[in-house]
């Protein structure tokens, strides 16, 4: 029961701090690319704006990517964002690993509680027989407790991994196709698209 107590905690953990830090307000904010477009319009984009627009989001930091290299071709700003985007992934799929492998295990650790029930059960028959319904009610109870306890917590972390995966996924859509149109917007191909 301990481990499974220690994996029912640790996915709270985790699912509290993923839903946290995957607000797409937080990953992705509202008209970045305008605020951007308005700064390179005023030729205010330095090392100390785009240090700062690194640190406002994980959008921030593929736009920073891109404008590094706005004097260079299309394709290479376009390599930049994808090799920083790499990056912003892993960091958007952090601690998901670890929730699935939760959801994984946790079942096996509620069976592994069934199989030493069940030990418990026939140990006891051979000592005292079947005569004692209690020595038996007692063992079959631990058995029975284990396995739903570890399916309760496998069940929601599961979900939870899954629907974070799909928000994981919305979100870098969204974001690569916020880096692109502000790359088309940068080298001129598009016009500025207002609603950002």
């Amino acid at each position: 029961m301990l481990p499974i107590i220690a994996c029912s905690i640790a996915s709270l953990a985790i699912i509290f701090e993923r839903l946290w830090s995957l607000k797409r307000q937080r990953v992705m904010p509202e008209n970045l690319v305008d605020q951007v477009w308005k700064i390179h319009q005023e030729g205010q984009l330095n090392d100390a704006t785009l240090a700062k627009l690194r640190e406002n989001s994980p959008l921030g930091r593929l736009l920073a990517a891109g404008l590094v290299n706005r004097n260079h071709s299309r394709e290479v700003m376009k390599e930049s964002i994808e090799e920083v985007g790499r990056q912003v992934v892993l960091s958007l799929e952090r601690y998901l690993n670890t929730l699935g492998t939760i959801a994984s295990i946790t079942p096996l650790l509620g069976l592994l509680g069934t199989v030493i029930g069940m030990i418990k059960v026939f140990t006891a028959i051979m000592a005292a027989g079947v005569g004692d319904p209690a020595v038996l009610a007692g063992g079959i109870s631990e058995a029975l407790i284990t396995t739903a306890t570890g399916l309760s917590v496998a069940i929601p972390a599961l979900m939870a991994h899954r629907y974070f995966i799909g928000v994981v996924e919305n979100l870098v859509l969204g974001m690569e196709e916020q880096a692109l149109k502000m790359v088309e917007v940068i080298q001129g191909r598009r016009e500025k698209d207002t609603e950002g």
